[in-house]
C-alpha cells in the first residue's frame, strides 16, 4: 500500500510541473506576439497606372446577317454553297415562281379594267352622264389595285435571295425543293470580304473602364505562330445577358497575309491604363481566394489593423485593389505575416 501511495504522489507531481511548464510556455508565446513588429509602410493613395488585359473571343465580323425570302414558298434554285464568296448584289437562291407569277397575272388584268372603268367614268362624267359618287368609285378602285399591284411586284422581287454585301457563305440552312416561310433563315453570311474581321471578348466592369477605344491589342491565334497587332475599335454600352461581361471589339490593324475563319478561336492581350485606384505589392496581400483578399493597414503607425479588400485585376508587380482602402493612410508592406489584428507595430525605413 505504501508503494502505490508513493507512485501516486509521484505521478501527481509530475502532472503539475507539465502543467507549470505549458502555462510558461503560453506566457511567453503571448508576450511575444505582443512586441512590437518591425514593418515598412507606404501612403494610401489612388494612382494612375498601366493594366494588362487578358481574355478570349472568336473571330468575326460585325456584319453577320442571316438571309431569307420574304414571303413563304418552294425553292426551286441554290446557286451557291457554304464557303464560297459572293459580291454584292449576287442572286444566291430562288423560289419558284409558278403560284406569284399567277397572281401577278390576275393582278396585272384587274388593273388593266380598273384603269379603263375610271377612262369611261371619267368621261361620263364630264358629259354629266354619270354621277361625281361613280366617277370616284372608279378612282378608288383604280388606287386600291395600283396599290395592290405595287405589292405584288415587291413580292416579285423579293422571291430571290442577294447577297447583302461582299464576303463568305457561312451556313447553308436550306435545300432545294425545301418548303419555307416567310422570314425563314436560308443562309448566314458576313462582309469579310470588306476586311472587317474582329475578335469579340468579354471583360469585367473593371477592366472595361479600364480600357479606352483606340487601346493597343496584341491577338494570338493556333493558326499563326506570329502575333497580330491589333486595337479596341468598340466597347459596349450594355452587359451581355448571356456572359454576365461587357464586350469589346478587337481588330486587327492588318490582315495581310492572314486567311482567318469564322469562329475562328484567339487569345486577347490588351494594353489598357487604370485611373484612381490603388496598386498593391503582392507581399502585402494575404488569403487572396475569388478576388477578395486581406491586408494590414495603419494609421498612426503604432497599430495594425487587418481590412479586407477587393481585387480588381492581377499584374505582373503588382494586384490592382478595387476597394477597402477608402478610409486608411498607410498600407503595412513588409512584416504581414508575423502582425494579427492590433498588433503593436514600429516602422523602419
Amino acid at each position: 500500500m505504501k508503494r502505490i501511495k508513493l507512485i501516486n504522489t509521484a505521478f501527481i507531481a509530475l502532472m503539475v510541473l507539465l502543467f507549470i511548464a505549458c502555462e510558461t510556455k503560453e506566457d511567453t508565446n503571448e508576450f511575444n506576439l505582443n512586441d512590437e513588429v518591425l514593418v515598412t509602410i507606404k501612403p494610401i493613395q489612388k494612382e494612375a497606372g498601366s493594366t494588362i488585359v487578358e481574355s478570349s473571343g472568336l473571330f468575326t465580323t460585325d456584319d453577320e446577317t442571316l438571309l431569307s425570302f420574304k414571303n413563304g414558298g418552294l425553292i426551286e434554285r441554290i446557286y451557291v454553297k457554304e464557303g464560297d464568296y459572293v459580291k454584292k448584289g449576287q442572286v444566291l437562291a430562288s423560289l419558284n415562281m409558278t403560284e406569284l407569277n399567277a397572281k401577278a397575272a390576275q393582278l396585272k388584268a384587274a388593273l388593266e379594267k380598273a384603269e379603263r372603268d375610271f377612262t369611261r367614268a371619267q368621261k361620263l362624267y364630264k358629259d354629266s352622264v354619270a354621277t361625281l359618287e361613280q366617277f370616284q368609285n372608279a378612282q378608288t378602285q383604280l388606287d386600291v389595285i395600283k396599290q395592290d399591284w405595287n405589292t405584288i411586284e415587291f413580292n416579285l422581287k423579293y422571291s430571290q435571295i442577294r447577297a447583302n454585301g461582299d464576303g463568305y457563305i457561312l451556313l447553308k440552312l436550306a435545300n432545294e425543293g425545301q418548303m419555307v416561310g416567310p422570314g425563314m433563315p436560308v443562309f448566314q453570311m458576313n462582309s469579310a470580304g470588306n476586311g472587317n474581321w474582329m475578335v469579340k471578348v468579354g471583360v469585367s466592369d473593371f477592366q472595361w473602364a479600364s480600357i479606352a477605344v483606340g487601346d493597343s491589342a496584341i491577338i494570338t491565334t493556333d493558326a499563326y505562330p506570329k502575333e497580330i497587332k491589333a486595337r479596341i475599335i468598340q466597347k459596349s454600352e450594355g452587359i451581355n445577358p448571356n456572359s454576365g461581361t461587357f464586350t469589346l471589339s478587337v481588330q486587327p490593324i492588318s490582315m495581310k497575309g492572314l486567311t482567318v475563319a469564322s469562329g475562328m478561336f484567339a487569345k486577347v492581350k490588351i494594353f489598357g491604363n487604370a485611373k484612381d485606384t490603388w496598386f498593391v505589392p503582392y507581399e502585402a496581400l494575404l488569403n487572396g481566394n475569388k478576388g477578395k483578399g486581406y491586408v494590414f493597414v495603419t494609421d498612426d503607425k503604432k497599430k495594425a489593423k487587418k481590412v479586407q479588400v477587393y481585387v480588381a485585376a492581377l499584374q505582373t508587380d503588382y494586384v490592382m485593389i478595387r476597394s477597402g482602402l477608402e478610409n486608411y493612410r498607410y498600407l503595412i508592406v513588409s512584416g504581414s505575416p508575423y502582425l494579427k489584428d492590433g498588433s503593436d507595430i514600429k516602422v523602419v525605413d
